[in-house]
């Protein structure tokens, strides 16, 4: 198995812990995080080797590396061939990995489909060369793959059993040392630690004009831990240090807790969705980057939310339109919303239960009915 960042970690090892269940001796190796090693993965490699973020300068300092580390991968696993090879998420890095092991009769499955409905349809020929089987998590992506001669199973997403229907907002801030009365924002700048170089001095300028406009705001700022003393660095430049109470991972806390969240587009914004929380969505990324994805993009949404939606359901700040000033309007306008305008937060979290109950499955039976075909293949 290979999965490239904390997100990837998250969603192998939930599917690890059915694998463990169904195949209790099965051993799992390769590249991975903390959530897999809970579930005795032996990681060749850590995850976060393969976190970069877009086509950034980081990527091109970066290349040598993490070819290297993909064909080193692959000499190993030809060399003592597996069942099967999962790739979770990370297509720049593992479809190439496929594609070689399945011309070397390797079985291949992979976790997670390509945003191929959103930007670079023409990964769909490299997905049908590299895997066997796709299992998806979102429920329109089996059928588009069908057209295009590709075996694909809709498994739902892991997320939506993790995260219950109706958080404990209470239990959550109590945790954490808020009272129920507290005004509380949650800052998720990413998970990367590009993104958070990018994201972090605006997430956290944005921060001081909520204070300076609402001085009893609490601020939560749940880190990867790895990425935590960055954090903080960023944290103490922009003068908020005092009032950013940092948080070691506890993500899930943070959203649970919060009333509003500023946070990085990535599958976070879709927990915070099934976290039934009104956000603001930030990304910015090198020029390079920006003028590539924006040229390869196929819909009008970036944040996973208003796709899955179809409609901006939440607001979307994206590159330039990313200013402190902007992003602080707009978390502002949700925290008045919910003083003054409580239908409007009802609403937001009805269209969210709906997506919740959408993705709700049993996937890790899925998941690994769908592994067990493609073994018995």
């Amino acid at each position: 198995m290979v999965a490239g960042e904390a997100s990837g970690d998250l969603l192998a090892g939930l599917l690890l812990a059915g694998v463990r269940q169904r195949w209790p001796q099965a051993r799992a190796y390769g590249i991975g995080g903390p959530q897999m090693a809970q579930q005795n993965f032996q990681a060749w490699w850590p995850h976060h080797k393969l976190a970069v973020h877009g086509f950034s300068w980081e990527l091109l300092r970066r290349y040598r590396e993490i070819v290297g580390i993909r064909a080193a991968l692959g000499d190993r696993l030809l060399a003592d061939k597996p069942d099967v090879f999962i790739g979770v998420d990370a297509p720049d890095f593992n479809l190439g990995l496929e594609a070689r092991l399945k011309a070397q009769g390797v079985k291949t499955v992979h976790f997670v489909c390509p945003s191929i409905w959103a930007w670079r349809p023409e990964r769909v020929d490299t997905l049908r060369r590299s895997t066997d089987h796709v299992l998806c998590i979102f429920p329109f992506e089996p059928e588009l793959l069908a057209s295009h001669g590709i075996s694909a199973t809709y498994v739902g997403h892991p997320l939506a059993h993790v995260i219950p229907m109706e958080p404990d907002k209470v239990a959550a801030r109590s945790a954490l040392g808020l009272s129920d009365t507290d005004e509380v924002v949650a800052i998720l700048p990413g998970s990367r630690q590009s993104e958070i170089r990018h994201l972090a001095p605006r997430f956290f300028r944005a921060a001081a004009l909520i204070q300076s406009a609402r001085p009893a705001v609490k601020f939560i700022v749940p880190a990867v831990p790895g990425l935590l003393p960055e954090i903080q660095a960023f944290a103490r430049r922009s003068g908020m240090a005092e009032r950013l109470q940092l948080l070691s991972g506890a993500s899930h806390s943070a959203l649970a807790a919060c009333d509003v969240t500023l946070i990085a587009s990535g599958t976070a914004t879709l927990e915070a969705a099934l976290f039934k929380r009104p956000m603001v969505i930030g990304y910015h990324m090198s020029w390079f980057s920006w003028q590539i994805m924006r040229r390869k993009r196929l819909q009008p949404w970036v944040g996973l939310p208003n796709i899955l939606c179809r409609d901006f359901v939440v607001p979307e700040l994206l590159q330039d339109d990313a200013t402190p000033d902007a992003l602080a309007t707009c978390v502002l306008q949700w925290l008045d919303a919910a003083r003054h305008e409580p239908v409007k937060i009802a609403a937001l979290e009805s269209t969210f239960r709906a997506l919740h109950v959408d993705l709700q499955r049993d996937t890790v039976s899925l998941a690994t009915n769908a592994i067990e075909k493609v073994l018995c293949r």
